[in-house]
């Protein structure tokens, strides 16, 4: 019991962790763990724990490799902190998960591949391979070129954020389901044969700037509605208010905003009928750079920041500061809103606040889900 209390305590608390006490190694054990044990429910029941497209993609053989070596490495660190005498309290908890994961057949579960299609699905996978990947990629990134160096991984509020990247990771059957739905049903009308043709035969460079390009354009003035649209704004808010900026932060996002802008700027991409090449190479920039560009790093790439958009343009976006307000919109194209002007002019390079002005929207993935529908602050 003590060793949940401290877990629990954890979990709820914020800030650096205090090196040499086994802290920092024993949360990467856990979490590595914890990965494991998700990976072997997704491996026993995948038809309801794994996205159709994800189970396109990878071999199952190099999972169980990556699997195996995880669950080895969770387990000689945790057991270094045994040793050493150090935070054995989140040993015992990592042996408790690889414990478990073991028993339910660890890397070696059979995994079916046979069963009816348009199965209700939760994206368990999606999620322990995004969490996995960014915190491996983003992380590092962060702690090499740190903008606030100061600020830790486990920075305030991150609890909120994690919990808005864990349901919009586990809801993405939800969201694709519905955004198809949407997209078909209000702008199926609009699809020309001839057209689609004439776009899938495209230079695939050029159709990938093409569809960056147009998508960038409907998000570019989606957003810009969000902020000038009272109703609109009370969803944005809910992004606006994370006070740190972080690779976790681009996460907190209310679903319903989530699918009403997805909607949108999927819908001139299936109307123009982009190939599947190209989409899913335009799916890849658009997840690097929502990440990215939250991202606590000092990059500002010269003088192609006019053209791309950087951490440094989209910090401005989220800053309280006079000059950045209803500023910056653009997801990929900085040149947008230079062109529409709506670009932040400063003499310095970066903001100093985040969050919305008044601080109003409150803390917390459930009380951040409600608030669009109360009218309190």
């Amino acid at each position: 019991m003590r060793a949940l209390d401290k877990l629990n305590r954890l979990s709820e608390s914020h800030g650096a962790l205090p090196s040499g006490k086994g802290l920092v190694s024993g949360v990467i054990a856990l979490g590595l763990a914890v990965l494991c044990f998700l990976g072997v429910l997704a491996f026993h029941w995948p038809e309801y724990l794994t996205t159709p497209q994800l189970r396109q993609s990878y071999k199952i053989d190099t999972i169980r490799l990556l699997m195996f070596w995880t669950l080895v490495l969770s387990g000689a660190i945790a057991l270094y902190n045994v040793i050493r005498g150090r935070a054995r309290w989140l040993a015992l908890a990592s042996f408790v998960l690889i414990g478990l994961s073991l028993a339910l057949g660890g890397h070696k579960v059979p995994v079916a591949s046979d069963f009816p299609d348009h199965t209700p699905y939760i994206g368990l996978d999606w999620f322990v391979l995004d969490l996995l990947g960014s915190t491996l990629i983003f992380v590092f990134i962060e702690k090499l070129f740190a903008l606030r160096r100061d600020q830790p991984v486990f920075r305030a509020e991150w609890q909120t954020d994690f919990h808005h990247f864990i349901v919009n990771h586990m809801l993405v059957g939800f969201v694709l389901l519905a955004t198809n739905l949407l997209v078909h049903r209000l702008f199926g009308w609009a699809a020309h044969e001839g057209i689609r043709g004439w776009v899938q035969q495209l230079n695939f460079w050029l159709a990938l700037f093409l569809i960056v390009l147009v998508a960038d354009l409907v998000q570019y003035w989606t957003h810009r509605a969000y902020h000038e649209v009272p109703l609109l704004w009370r969803l944005h808010a809910v992004h606006h208010s994370v006070k740190s900026m972080d690779w976790l932060a681009g996460s907190r996002q209310h679903i319903l905003e989530l699918i009403i802008t997805r909607t949108l700027v999927l819908a001139p991409i299936y109307v123009l009928g982009f190939s599947k090449e190209v989409i899913d190479a335009y799916i890849l920039v658009v997840g690097f750079q929502a990440v990215f560009n939250h991202a606590n790093v000092s990059v500002r790439l010269g003088p192609l920041r006019h053209v791309i958009v950087t951490p440094n343009f989209h910090h401005w976006h989220h800053s309280q500061d006079d000059e950045a307000i209803d500023k910056n919109y653009a997801a990929h194209f900085a040149f947008l809103d230079i062109l529409f002007g709506t670009a932040v002019k400063s003499d310095r390079k970066w903001p100093e606040r985040y969050g919305v002005i008044g601080d109003y929207v409150p803390n917390g993935f459930f009380k951040q889900l409600r608030f669009p529908f109360t009218w309190k602050g």
